[in-house]
């Protein structure tokens, strides 16, 4: 059945004539999309028939010097790290250390889900294909936006006390957290830890020698993105995460250069060397990682048509157009990125950037592949823009109506008893919040994540909104306090305002109750 699909694939690919991108079209994508999008840097490399066809940077790293972004320039690529533990999980298989399907208390004893029946069913294979029953992002915030003092042990303890939103594997939903207990299935399984693994199993056989599986680890940032978030109309460049939790996950460093040579090993089915002589992996793991685990809902394809949209392990596996498309994207804070493989032709598309735009790496993604696969689109960087700024005319409507309800409460004077909000509130996984009165203004501080530290107005009625004092989350959330019966909050429940606020402030995860005094 395997060769039947190479076989296929090799025809399909002959039966289409494919052009090479312009440099020169290129160019003028990628300085209109930081332009239109205002993204400082951008780095894209193409590669081809397993050779690089083109490297190359855009724009500056860091908009304060004004350094130039290369091939060399050394990207977060955030959730793109996610490829490299399913690999690294492969080599094991291939070692026969583990099994896809071995189940995670084999490995971590003390692993526990929201029931005793998905703990003792839930498999390696779980870990990697978004289909827990958690919702989207669940427990993110002992990861995000720092995770402070939130350790792997602490997210294996507390995962536990996360209520699930559908059927153990019936759905698909977005999570982090599985991710970091596979790197530490990796290393109880190997004795060597997460970043050790990936480096000296991955990052050296293909030489991505200016490339660490964290921040931590690089031995030279001299040319290194610094990220950058619009903030208050203006470009403002943020604190880096650095928290090494996420490693697993999202936590690898690497330049288009370093990145091209992986890519060709995906596109390779695993082989490597200057004669394909080496197997990182095998062919029948390789396989493995692009065969559908889980149904995603075929949305955001547009102008693509999409006859499925399915994610596997580590890789979201799509149709556009009649071919398959392997791909994925990554995101931090100030930082965006993508990767994007087309098999049947043998085209590797990866496009980094030092902002958080996804519209923008969309926009040049979208013009290459249309290159390559012949199709003939409008201008993706004018669609893609008009689409955001529709989604961010509706988002700031909702925002707006919430602070002007804000503003008017503080017009009027409307006066509450801040004595009856005051106190140290409990989440059974996120730990303890405090709210204080410091001059007369509610104040909101995360006892183990403390850049989650704002001020708290009255909206309406028992319903606050807590107003971050970095501004560059772009995540103010709604209160909702429940009060006993001398009117004294004892409980309350959170909801971000934007719909367009990362998932991973998965604040209507958490549910807290006043501690005793």
């Amino acid at each position: 059945m395997k060769n039947l699909f190479l076989i296929i694939i090799t025809a399909l690919a002959s039966t289409y004539s494919f052009a090479q991108i312009k440099e020169s079209k290129l160019d003028d994508v990628v300085e209109r999309t930081m332009k239109t999008f205002n993204v400082p840097g951008i780095a894209v490399a193409i590669v081809k028939d397993g050779k690089v066809v083109l490297s190359k940077g855009y724009g500056v790293t860091n908009i304060k010097t004004q350094q130039k972004v290369d091939g060399n320039t050394l990207f977060g690529i955030a959730s793109n790290s996610k490829a490299f533990t399913t690999a690294a999980l492969g080599i094991l298989v291939d070692e026969k250390k583990i099994n896809w399907d071995d189940k995670v208390i084999q490995y971590i004893p003390e692993f526990k889900m929201y029931n005793d029946y998905v703990t003792n069913e839930f498999t390696i294979r779980d870990l990697l294909t978004h289909r827990s029953g958690l919702g989207l992002g669940a427990g993110d915030l002992m990861i995000w936006p720092d995770g402070h003092n939130f350790t792997p042990k602490d997210i294996i303890k507390n995962i536990q006390y996360l209520k699930p939103v559908s059927g153990f594997r019936a759905e698909y939903d977005y999570d982090n957290l599985l991710y970091v207990i596979a790197g530490e299935v990796i290393e109880r399984a190997s004795g060597k830890s997460w970043c050790d693994f990936i480096e000296t199993r991955i990052m050296k056989p293909l030489q991505m020698n200016n490339s660490a599986a964290s921040w931590r680890r690089l031995k030279d940032t001299t040319n290194t993105i610094a990220p950058h978030v619009p903030t208050n109309g203006k470009l403002d460049i943020i604190k880096r995460y650095t928290n090494p939790i996420f490693d697993a996950a999202a936590g690898i460093y690497t330049s288009t250069n370093d990145l091209s040579k992986w890519v060709i090993t995906q596109l390779k089915n695993g082989k490597y060397g200057d004669k394909n002589q080496n197997q990182l992996f095998s062919e029948e793991v390789h396989h493995e990682m692009w065969t559908p685990q889980t149904i995603l809902p075929i949305t955001n394809m547009n102008p693509y048509n999409c006859n499925f949209k399915t994610y596997g392990l580590g890789w979201q596996l799509a149709d556009v157009n009649g071919h398959l498309q392997v791909s994925h994207t990554g995101g931090l804070d100030g930082i965006v990125t993508q990767t994007i493989l087309f098999p049947e032709i043998q085209l590797g598309i990866i496009v980094l950037t030092n902002q958080q735009s996804g519209a923008a790496f969309n926009a040049i993604s979208n013009t290459i592949k249309d290159s390559y696969l012949g199709f003939n689109y409008p201008d993706h960087v004018e669609t893609l823009y008009n689409e955001r700024k529709l989604k961010e005319n509706d988002a700031d409507k909702i925002t707006d109506d919430v602070w002007a309800k804000v503003d008017e409460n503080i017009i009027t004077r409307k006066k509450i008893d801040s004595q009856n909000y005051i106190g140290t509130y409990k989440d059974k996984w996120f730990g303890d919040i405090v709210i204080s009165n410091q001059r007369g203004v509610l104040r909101f501080t995360s006892v183990r994540s403390p850049r989650l530290t704002g001020s708290i107005f009255l909206y309406k009625d028992q319903t606050f909104v807590v107003k971050w004092d970095n501004r560059s989350f772009h995540a103010d959330a709604l209160i909702f306090f429940d009060t006993d019966a001398n009117g004294k909050g004892n409980h309350f429940k959170m909801k971000a305002i934007s719909p367009l606020t990362d998932f991973s402030y998965d604040f209507q995860d958490l549910d807290f109750s006043k501690t005793i005094e």
